[in-house]
Order: structure tokens, then C-alpha cells, then sequence
């Protein structure tokens, strides 16, 4: 059974880890092990009964650190059958681990510049695949000479940012300088991207490959909240986004090709421009609701991807499908949420899962961490899910004390 052990890299406890690949690991016979910098974190929130699955060990290691992965698994004494991770941050790590014990992976080179978005934009550029003007800060004294690169209004974000936090529009200096202040009072030297702002909406390209052929399997339409800040509220599943030809050669043309890939992009009058891409499968449940409309088991083949099973003909069921994030309108303790959900109706199955309760404190952050609730829909047209989940939607209280 050894040789069937996979070695799964984590940074903080994650739904899609725990509800989506632990089980899936299971289910296709692998003994995972977690390697994670958070082991107390991990060990806890396994010490819970009744989850949906466990690892076979949980290993403190400094899993941003590649040489101490290495290290780790190879005091296991064994070959595991793949290394993988599905945190944002951990890709690289991954990538340099799995291609020293010649297990399939992605290019770690490609994962570490789709991770830094100021590496992303400068390739983009260099290929001639895209420019967006951008230019990166430190601190004070090199802010003014970052803004003269890039014109106002632009957006500014951790360089390696993630989850919509500390993202931002600046109208002006004054508006910039305030931002990134902000951020560096809390953490001196985070490097904040400038970038330019691109007018249009927003939408993703989900894909799979196994390093040979790629695979578009749709996307979303993304509504986010109003500006400065870009909070994700609402997206609407479309299949036809896989048509987005423009887009998946771009990715390609990047390097992108091994495993799940979850790209941004905003449709402008002069064709698709990259926003973001995101070197792992898409997050915030939207890759639970993947599988539900899909009618495929995403955390399988992704798995399956990573233990050198060539990509397979996937039959696509695609049905109509949204997911709502539901976030406060003040910050304060919490007096009474609804209680989660499911429904299966004649046109629309339509679920809760309730993320904040009664009793817990909610600060607003402009970013993901703020939603108290996700709400989807999945029906046989888009016209159904979006008049159930408004219906729904309306009926939700989160009473909040100030």
C-alpha cells in the first residue's frame, strides 16, 4: 500500500480539502498524508467525529520551504504515488516536489509566475501574449515612481494576494498611498501590485489537461460588489464560456496545461484580457457546485491527473446553475442566522450552507472572508435558478447587534 500513498501539501484547513479530495483520495484507494506548516490547526479539526474522511498522518513541515518537502517525504522511506496541493499558495512547493521524485505535476516554473501576479503580467508582456500596464511597490519611497508607470484609476493588491483581500481601486495618489499605508502598517515590505483597470465584466475558464491536451469546461459570470473594493457576490454558470478560444490559447501560450486551472478574465469591446490565473481548481464551493452541474467527480480526475492518468473524455450533463455569497451590511455580534438548508424542487435544487452563527463577531474586510452564508442553484434553466435563489435570497436574515 505504500507506493499508493499521496502526499498532499496544505497551508490552513480548507472545505475543498477536507469534503472534497481527503474523500476522494479515498475513494480511489490512496492513504493520504498531510504535510502542512498548521499541523495544531489540522489536528484538531480532525479530532472531530463523523467527517467525511481522515488522513493517515498529519506531518508539521514548512511546506512554502520546498527543500523541507523533499526532506519530509523522503524520510517516509518510500515513493509516494503523487504529491499534490489545492492552496493557492503551495503550488510551487508542489510542483518542485513532484518533479524531483518523477511523479507527474505541473511546471514549477509556471505555477510560481502564475502565483506572483507581478511575474504573470511582466511573461504576459515578454511573450507578447498580453500588456496590461502594472508596475510593483514595497514601500513610501517607491510608490510615486510604481504610479508614474501606471495611469489612474488603478487596481492595487498584495503581489501574491488572494480571496479578494486588501484588492482596491484608487481614483488617485492620494487614494493609492492611503491603500498601501494601510497594508504596510500591519505587514512592512508587502509587495503591492499597480496595475492598470480594465472596464468590463468579469468571468472565469474553468479548465483540466494532463500536460498533453486541455480541456475547457465553462465558466461564470461574476457579479462583485460596487467599487473600490472587488468582493465576488454572485456568479452564474455558463457553458458556453468554454468557447472562450481566446482565453485558452493565452493560457496555453503561458504554460498552463497540467491539472485544474481557474482563470480570470474580463470581456472587453477589444476581446478577453486576463485578470488573474489561478494554477489549482476554483474555490469558495464553486468546485463543489462544478461537480453538481457537471455531473462529473471533479476531485477525482483531478487526483487522477495527478497520478499520471492521461485526461479523460469527460460526457458533459451541463445544467444551469448560480451560487450567491451573502455578506453583511454592518459589522457587529451576531443575534440570529437561518438556519443551513437543502431543497430539491421540481426545477431547482437550491441549498444553504451557513458560514457565520449566532454569537460570533462579524468585521466588514472588503475581501471573501466576509460572507455569512452561500447560497446555489442548480435547475434546468437559468431563468428558474436566478428567480429561486432571488426568492430565497430574500427570506435570509442575519441579525447583526452593532
Amino acid at each position: 500500500m505504500h507506493n499508493q500513498e499521496l502526499i498532499l501539501l496544505t497551508h490552513v484547513p480548507t472545505e475543498s480539502v477536507n469534503e472534497g479530495f481527503l474523500p476522494a483520495a479515498r475513494r480511489l484507494g490512496l492513504s493520504p498524508v498531510l504535510l502542512t506548516d498548521q499541523a495544531e490547526a489540522h489536528r484538531q479539526y480532525f479530532s472531530q467525529s463523523g467527517l467525511p474522511a481522515y488522513p493517515d498522518a498529519i506531518i508539521a513541515c514548512d511546506v512554502f520551504n520546498p527543500l523541507a518537502v523533499i526532506e519530509a517525504i523522503s524520510r517516509r522511506g518510500h515513493k509516494p504515488a503523487a504529491v499534490f496541493s489545492n492552496s493557492d499558495h503551495l503550488q510551487t512547493s508542489t510542483a518542485i516536489a513532484a518533479e524531483y521524485f518523477g511523479l507527474s505535476g505541473k511546471d514549477w516554473r509556471v505555477a510560481y509566475r502564475a502565483k506572483n501576479k507581478a511575474e504573470m503580467r511582466a511573461y504576459l508582456a515578454e511573450q507578447g501574449i498580453e500588456t496590461v500596464r502594472h508596475a510593483v511597490a514595497w514601500a513610501p519611497d517607491s510608490l510615486a515612481q510604481a504610479a508614474a508607470r501606471v495611469s489612474f484609476p488603478c487596481v492595487v493588491k498584495p503581489r501574491e494576494g488572494v480571496a479578494s483581500q486588501e484588492v482596491g481601486l484608487a481614483q488617485d495618489y492620494a487614494e493609492l498611498a492611503a491603500h498601501c499605508q494601510a497594508v504596510w502598517q500591519t505587514r512592512p515590505g508587502q509587495a503591492m501590485l499597480l496595475e492598470e483597470y480594465i472596464v468590463g465584466p468579469l468571468c472565469t475558464l474553468e479548465t483540466l489537461g494532463d500536460g498533453k491536451g486541455m480541456r475547457a469546461l465553462g465558466g461564470f459570470h461574476v457579479r462583485l460588489s460596487a467599487p473600490p473594493h472587488f468582493v465576488e457576490l454572485e456568479a452564474e454558470w455558463s457553458s458556453e464560456l468554454a468557447e472562450q478560444h481566446e482565453v485558452l490559447s493565452q493560457i496555453a501560450r503561458f504554460g498552463i496545461g497540467f491539472g485544474a486551472c481557474h482563470t480570470e478574465f474580463v470581456l472587453t469591446p477589444q476581446g478577453p484580457r486576463l485578470i488573474e490565473i489561478n494554477y489549482r481548481c476554483i474555490g469558495d464551493r464553486r468546485d463543489f457546485l462544478l461537480e453538481q452541474i457537471l455531473g462529473i467527480p471533479l476531485f477525482e480526475t483531478v487526483l487522477r491527473l495527478h497520478l499520471g492518468e492521461p485526461l479523460p473524455s469527460l460526457s458533459l450533463t451541463p445544467r444551469a446553475a448560480a451560487i450567491r455569497y451573502l455578506i453583511p451590511s454592518a459589522e457587529g455580534q451576531l443575534i440570529s442566522a437561518p438556519a443551513p438548508f437543502s431543497h430539491n424542487g421540481a426545477t431547482v435544487d437550491v441549498a444553504l450552507r451557513v458560514l457565520r452563527r449566532a454569537g460570533e463577531t462579524v468585521a466588514i474586510t472588503h475581501s471573501n472572508k466576509d460572507y455569512l452564508g452561500i447560497l446555489t442553484g442548480v435547475g434546468t434553466n437559468a431563468d428558474a435558478v436566478r428567480q429561486v435563489l432571488a426568492q430565497a435570497s430574500g427570506d435570509l436574515v442575519w441579525e447583526i447587534r452593532s
